[in-house]
């Protein structure tokens, strides 16, 4: 029997043992998939967990209630992957074998490595909302804060989920109004990048949102150290930004074990085809989600339409093959724009953010790069459809892996 051994049970893991074993007979293949925690996250809900729109509850589930019956869960810590021998070591000492290896070990945050962003003040004056601990923590500040200067921050690029800094900035200009204390609160949003989006063309269209919601920007901002003492950040050009409650999203990198493997980039990111999503040095290993170093963007959707176009490329791997080069580094991200609206866009490697409608052009209902009630409302609905659908494997009806660009204009 061969085996196919899927590294990380996150978003990606998870897709890729539910769409594999949906395709593929027991009998022909063993399915296993590694990871050390207990619990599965909604990581997009970490955004609405500080301003008690979700509870822990809502984005917290069991592993196992999402792995599909027939694939062997081993709940072990990876110690290193050895692609010479087809094999996985755990930190027990005992190994894994396979034949076709999937990394899907994602990104985590690093605020090591930003001097001064760790220490006393961290989850005090400092936090972070990409783990579940820091949103937490972050919700009990924003309780009873009383007001001051808040500064948003981005430390370097690529992060997970690009637009989710922005949302919080604009989702913190709703929750301070709904507590009758927006006067007492200054929003500064600082940004590596040269305008808010991380898509130019989306910077030109929506900037305005930014100056309407009194949110300051400092942007080209390549920040240098953390004095979280007199409450500074600073950037190697000489520009100080004072803050009383900093909210910061630390440098992102690929998982520790794609270090001690040796199989990543400067971030711990595996280097990978692009448009076929398969490891540029090793045939039988293909790469999702996160843990890639694809351009596209570090988002949810993005890891969800390299899984449909993943499955069909290792069941051409399997037949010997040829795979094709059909992953266009299409992206759907919702952003929360505050008071019960968001926004939608939809790009890829070759196109920036288009106007339009979605997924039907000329229909909609949800509409490209405009805000509405009802892109909000699709941004609260797809949790549901992230748990019951997306993770199961189940495609969602009328969205298309590829952007389709019929009927959208830039």
């Amino acid at each position: 029997m061969k085996r196919i051994l899927i590294l990380g049970a996150g978003t990606s893991g998870t897709m890729m043992a539910n769409h594999l074993k949906h395709k593929l007979k027991k009998a022909d293949w063993e399915i296993s998939i590694i990871d050390e925690e207990e619990a599965h996250h909604y990581q997009p809900g970490y955004l609405f967990l500080p301003f008690d729109i979700y509870t822990p509850e809502d984005i917290i589930k069991k592993i196992e209630d999402y792995i599909p019956s027939g694939v062997n869960l081993i709940k072990k810590k990876i110690e290193k992957i050895a692609p010479a021998e087809n094999k996985v070591y755990l930190t027990t000492g005992s190994s894994v074998p396979y034949d076709i290896l999937i990394i899907a070990t994602g990104a985590k945050i690093a605020p090591e490595e930003t001097e001064g962003m760790l220490g006393t003040e961290w989850h005090q004056s400092i936090f972070d909302f990409y783990t579940f601990k820091g949103a937490l923590a972050l919700r009990n500040k924003l309780r009873e804060w009383k007001g001051g200067k808040l500064v948003v921050h981005i430390t370097e690029m690529p992060i997970k989920c690009p637009v989710a800094p922005l949302e919080f900035a604009f989702l913190a200009d709703s929750f301070f109004q709904h507590k009758d204390m927006r006067n007492k609160v200054d929003i500064t949003y600082v940004t590596p990048l040269s305008g808010a989006f991380t898509k130019p063309q989306a910077t030109a269209a929506l900037d305005h949102l930014l100056a309407e919601k009194n949110i300051h920007i400092e942007s080209d901002f390549a920040i240098e150290r953390i004095d979280a003492e007199a409450k500074k950040i600073f950037d190697y050009g000489g520009r100080e930004i004072e803050y009383d409650l900093l909210v910061t999203v630390p440098t992102n990198k690929g998982d520790e074990v794609i270090a001690r493997s040796g199989m990543g980039d400067d971030l711990n990111y595996v280097p990978t085809n692009k448009a076929t999503l398969q490891s540029l040095a090793h045939q039988n290993i293909f790469v999702i989600g996160d843990a890639t170093n694809v351009p596209a963007s570090k988002a949810g959707s993005v890891a969800h339409f390299e899984a449909e176009i993943l499955t069909e490329n290792i069941l051409h791997y399997m037949k010997g093959e040829p795979l094709k080069k059909s992953f266009d580094g299409h992206a759907n991200c919702f952003i929360e724009t505050g008071h019960g609206k968001a926004l939608l866009i939809d790009f890829n490697y070759t196109h920036e953010p288009v106007k339009g409608s979605f997924p039907f052009a000329g229909i909609g209902p949800l509409q490209l790069l405009k805000e509405s009630r009802i892109n909000h409302m699709g941004k609260l609905a797809f949790r549901w459809i992230y748990w019951n659908m997306l993770l199961k494997g189940i495609a969602i009806p009328f969205v298309s892996s590829n952007m389709q660009t019929t009927g959208r204009k830039s």
